[in-house]
């Protein structure tokens, strides 16, 4: 369903009532430095999980720069998934850009939940295609969240122009769901998350997930995740 044209076009998460955003605890587990995955939600440690990654790094030569970096899991359920996200926010950093791909079901909005929590955002994660973009600020300090669903957007940055991405950007992370080809031009550094399902009529909830970092602030990706 569209929203229609004069619907807001970003929408900003809700204070819960007595709750102070600058006192508000940072939520468990968030601190990369300390926080350990919890058991059995790894998805690069679980049996049925790999990892693998290809770079050009330092390995390549003094003041080399790969063109890409990709990272390949298989995860096998929507917690997996999540905590997938959890794991990803703690190598994201304001400035970042994460477009996500994958068929209707195949768990960007999960797995953009777990981000919100690794980064300790406001409100609840939700789908946002009725108002385009959610903005969830941040309980922390650290940068925040803004959600965005681009499937019913045409092409190029004309149409999202009043969503105002660029201007978010270098002090959030900004995460796009159905963005390829159409927010390419507002960083040259990105985040492509590809997530593949099994298709057909099946409740396999195993999914591929293909994390390909383009720009030289993701020539560390894979060791990052590791």
């Amino acid at each position: 369903m569209e929203a229609p044209h004069n619907s807001p076009a970003a929408e900003t998460a809700p204070n819960p009532a007595g709750t102070d955003p600058a006192s508000a605890p940072k939520p468990a587990g968030t601190d990369p430095a300390s926080a350990p995955n919890p058991a059995g939600t790894d998805p690069a440690a679980a049996p049925a999980s790999t990892a693998s990654a290809e770079h050009g790094g330092p390995a390549g030569g003094a003041g080399t720069v790969p063109e890409a970096v990709t990272v390949a899991l298989t995860v096998t359920s929507p917690e997996q998934m999540q905590e997938l996200g959890r794991r990803l926010a703690r190598v994201l950093a304001p400035g970042d850009l994460v477009m996500l791909t994958g068929e209707l079901g195949a768990g960007k909005t999960t797995l953009t939940r777990g981000l919100g929590e690794g980064l300790g955002v406001r409100g609840a994660v939700t789908s946002p295609t009725f108002v385009i973009a959610r903005v969830h600020p941040s309980l922390s300090g650290g940068p925040a969240l803004v959600h965005v669903d681009a499937y019913r957007l045409g092409g190029g940055l004309d149409e999202m122009e009043d969503l105002d991405l660029d201007v978010s950007l270098p002090e959030s992370v900004v995460v796009v769901e159905w963005g390829d080809g159409k927010v390419e031009e507002l960083s040259d550094d990105r985040l492509r998350v590809l997530i593949d399902r099994a298709t057909g009529d099946t409740d396999d909830e195993r999914r591929e997930v293909t994390l390909v970092g383009i720009g030289a602030r993701w020539a560390g990706l894979g060791e990052a995740l590791g």
